[in-house]
């Protein structure tokens, strides 16, 4: 029987870049393979139980056969568990493989949930403060004294850098509680000075590193995002650096993600936060990558018949899972400087346009013998083309 693989999004986002992106390659590879391909809109779906059995609807007909593997773009900040996640549980619970699964989805979608899942097994992380109720911000004024000041405050399911503030003094906290949202709860996380305005990116497929983006800031503000107006290079990480990317997409459950690792003195690193959802117009063009291509590839390896008992792994690479996970993850620390020490004058003339204080940096080739997508020469990094926003024609 021919395999079946649906490509699941949201109305919201179906037409924003990576969206297009991953609809294009899997249309292709499913019509070159002989796979057959559906795009489906979440609220195309109807989940049903009948005869208590389950079934599953789509534009109101009832299926007789499920699609073997699911790949799923859904917009984090809003996913609801009552309703998105019981979507993908009842794919899942019907022996569909999900492409990120929705436990890993819901591990990433609240910020705080994210560090839960992280503590207890060595990754770095900045201290974290967080609570319960939706109206207690204030009274963690008090309670995230030890943080100490300047404090990061963060909305739980913020994304794109917004709904982040650095606060200078407890009187400023005071101020900020009474003009902000209280629909979900906020963090309150300890400043790492060093990496004021500067991030690194690291998208991970399958287990392996694909390629690392450093992101900064070219106003002074705390935030590094493409879509705040920063601006993004190549930046190849060394195998520690790899590793802690790689062990934080693990122990999430991810088949893939974005991870934002915050730069300590001496080249060390701490997680900043995972993106379930990651866009990657701005990685695209830095990296001239087609990360589309890379996770539809993926996601075309865990369709029947086609794994060899191992994890399914990108063509041309190795699977880092096969070697043991590091413990803790000294081995992330220490790395040294000359990760960003490569060469070209490109970087040089981009450090003069960032923030004051930040080094010069010079970009080399990227490593990865993976093949740019068509649009990826013809999309601009930073404010134009801030990852998700962009729009392009899909068809669904």
């Amino acid at each position: 029987m021919c395999s079946q693989l649906w490509f699941l999004t949201d109305r919201r986002i179906r037409e924003d870049y990576p969206q297009v992106q991953i609809l294009r390659a899997l249309r292709q590879r499913c019509s070159e393979q002989d796979v057959r391909f559906r795009a489906v809109l979440m609220d195309q779906i109807a989940v049903t139980i009948v005869g208590g059995n389950l079934g599953l609807q789509l534009n109101q007909k009832a299926l007789t056969t499920f699609p073997d593997v699911v790949l799923v773009r859904v917009p984090t900040p809003s996913v609801q568990s009552d309703s998105d996640i019981t979507v993908l549980r009842h794919l899942e619970k019907l022996g569909c493989r999900l492409v990120n699964r929705p436990q890993s989805i819901l591990n990433c979608i609240n910020k705080f949930w994210t560090f839960q899942e992280l503590a207890g097994h060595g990754v770095p992380m900045p201290d974290t403060f967080s609570y319960g109720g939706h109206e207690d911000f204030s009274k963690m004024i008090d309670e995230a004294e030890p943080l100490g000041y300047p404090v990061v405050v963060k909305s739980t399911r913020g994304h794109r850098g917004k709904g982040v503030f650095l606060t200078r003094d407890k009187h400023h906290l005071s101020d900020i509680c009474h003009l902000i949202r209280h629909d979900v709860p906020y963090l309150f996380q300890k400043y790492v000075k060093e990496s004021h305005g500067k991030d690194i990116r690291v998208v991970v497929v399958g287990g392996q590193v694909i390629g690392s983006m450093l992101r900064c800031s070219t106003d002074g503000r705390m935030q590094s995002n493409c879509s705040l107006g920063g601006v993004g290079v190549m930046c190849p990480l060394t195998e520690q650096g790899k590793q802690l990317a790689i062990q934080v997409s693990n122990i999430l459950g991810k088949d893939f993600c974005g991870i934002d690792l915050l730069i300590m003195d001496y080249g060390s690193f701490v997680v900043c936060e995972a993106n379930a959802n990651v866009g990657f117009l701005a990685f695209d063009q830095a990296c001239n990558l087609d990360v589309g291509g890379i996770i539809a590839d993926y996601t075309m390896s865990l369709l029947p018949n086609r794994q060899t008992g191992k994890m399914a792994v990108l063509p041309g690479l190795s699977s880092p899972r096969e070697k043991k996970e590091p413990d803790g993850c000294a081995s992330a620390q220490g790395v040294a400087e000359s990760v960003y020490a490569i060469n070209s004058g490109a970087g040089a003339q981009l450090g003069r346009s960032l923030a004051p204080g930040f080094p010069t940096l010079a970009v080399g080739p990227v490593s990865l013998s993976q093949r740019a997508g068509p649009l990826s020469s013809q999309l601009p990094i930073g404010p134009a083309g801030g990852n998700m926003g962009h729009r392009a024609s899909s068809s669904f």
